[in-house]
């Protein structure tokens, strides 16, 4: 399982860069069963194998997010022209779209201090602002890539929106309930796929 999801990260680092991206400053992907996650820069030949109670440096926020949010399979650091602009317009992303609400979840204030990481994906949102810099979450390599790039067209919207003074029309509160409650049945479903040891299903469609 190790070298599969070996090359899933290097899969995951090649999708970053056909996107075109420069922004991302790390990604990295959980090993389960082995207490340890591979780790790496868009720049970087091949990711480095972290021990999840070892880590140091800039793996050590990603590390931390495993540790505290057993659902999490894979996390993109960084990415996002206009996820970043999300900190000029008060650091967090309301609920505006079906599929954000879905997939992303609520997004919680933005912290500025790795220390306030955990309680901040207390609320098991997908994404988050870590000093300016957006960290997006998905149960495996894939559902976080497509977290970032729906972070990304979602936050387009609303910058864009907040910058023009366009009204912004929330999401109703049961389709808020309807979309949480089925990705928290995903994230559930990924959590105890780690604890065996396992990769978790794909989470795809709505």
């Amino acid at each position: 399982m190790k070298a599969e999801l070996r090359q899933q990260w290097l899969d995951l680092q090649q999708r970053l860069a056909r996107q075109g991206e420069r922004s991302a400053l790390a990604l990295s992907v959980r090993i389960p069963g082995a207490g340890s996650l591979w780790y790496g820069t868009l720049g970087d030949a091949a990711p480095c194998e972290i021990e999840l109670t070892r880590s140091s440096g800039g793996a050590l926020d990603h590390a931390l997010i495993y540790r505290s949010r057993p659902d999490v399979g894979a996390i993109i650091q960084g990415a996002g022209r206009y996820g970043q602009h999300v900190a000029d317009f008060g650091g967090q992303l309301p609920q505006l779209f079906d599929e954000q609400a879905r997939h992303l979840g609520r997004m919680a204030p933005a912290v500025t201090r790795s220390n306030a990481l955990a309680e901040a994906l207390a609320d098991q949102g997908n994404v988050q602002l870590l000093g300016g810099q957006p960290l997006c979450l998905g149960t495996t390599a894939s559902r976080a890539a497509l977290n970032a790039e729906l972070f990304e067209k979602c936050a387009k919207a609303y910058t864009l929106a907040q910058a023009t003074g366009a009204v912004l029309t929330r999401l109703p509160w049961w389709v808020v309930l309807i979309a949480t409650r089925r990705l928290q049945l995903d994230q559930r479903a990924a959590a105890e796929a780690f604890r065996q040891g396992r990769l978790p299903a794909e989470s795809r469609g709505y």
